[in-house]
């Protein structure tokens, strides 16, 4: 059985465990903080590893004999050859309170199977993609919005992000600053991809729940287009369990049917999502 070295918390003794079965063990590349609540990190990828782009892999620390797991999702696009996510920091989470102190060249544990809901395959043909995400729920959408398919089934993509603090959003505006200069889908993107940005504590250019944005109208006259459309508009929703119940709820007060892989439809919401 394979074993994977970590330093332990508050000692200078390096504690081993075991590696369960059907676990990949995987190097970290790197860390990166953005405030006080939020981190990234990127970790090497199995070459025996596939996925579709938006769904999520369960992830844990070898820093005890059953290791804890948490569904992440990825954030990285299918094609990258390294694997990327985004994290909040919960002090006394079981998983994040360990994670947030991680380090390049330390160990994480990685289950072998995927899976989503927050997928292509899972929506219907239609012209505009919404992907509506607040805090760490923007995590599927950075690797939707980085693939090629996305930019071949849809004529424009909208990305919503909402956060508490201007400090939160760092995230996602970086990953929609740099769209336009990456080699695989620079040209793909250009003109094609909007990103809406809001806050809802910290003052910004841009307040308010995305909620209130859809009730009110505000977010169509923001971006320039029309209410949601069933002939129109596929949306993605990945958050909060309160705010997708919510947003789920105004998308299907506009006509729109929720999807699955089973049965695609109009929209789709990310059931696995925590935090």
């Amino acid at each position: 059985m394979n074993t994977a070295a970590r330093q332990d918390i508050g000692t200078a003794r390096p504690i081993e465990f075991p590696i369960p079965a059907g676990v990949h063990a995987e190097r970290v590349v790197s860390v990166r903080h953005y405030t006080d609540r939020l981190f990234s990190f990127r970790i090497t990828r199995p070459q025996s590893f596939r996925f579709r782009s938006g769904e999520f892999v369960m992830i844990g620390l070898p820093n005890a004999e059953k290791p804890v797991f948490r569904a992440y999702s990825i954030a990285s696009p299918s094609w990258d050859e390294e694997l990327e996510f985004f994290s909040i920091k919960v002090p006394d989470g079981p998983l994040t309170q360990h994670l947030q102190k991680i380090q390049p060249g330390d160990t994480v544990l990685m289950r072998q199977k995927s899976t989503g809901t927050l997928v292509l395959d899972a929506l219907t043909p239609g012209s505009r993609l919404w992907m509506i995400s607040t805090g760490t729920g923007i995590a599927p959408f950075a690797s939707l919005m980085r693939d090629p398919e996305t930019y071949e089934k849809f004529e424009q993509v909208i990305l919503t992000h909402t956060t508490r603090d201007v400090a939160e959003l760092a995230y996602g505006e970086e990953l929609a600053r740099d769209l336009g200069a990456d080699p695989l889908i620079g040209e793909l993107v250009n003109g094609r991809f909007v990103h809406h940005a809001t806050t809802t504590r910290e003052a910004f250019v841009r307040m308010g729940r995305i909620t209130t944005l859809i009730e009110s109208g505000q977010l169509f006259r923001d971006t320039g287009t029309s209410p949601f459309d069933p002939a129109v508009d596929r949306v993605m929703i990945c958050g909060s369990m309160d705010m997708i119940r919510d947003v789920k709820t105004l998308v299907e007060g506009f006509g729109l049917t929720e999807g699955s892989n089973n049965k695609p439809a109009e929209f789709v919401v990310e059931r696995a999502f925590v935090g």
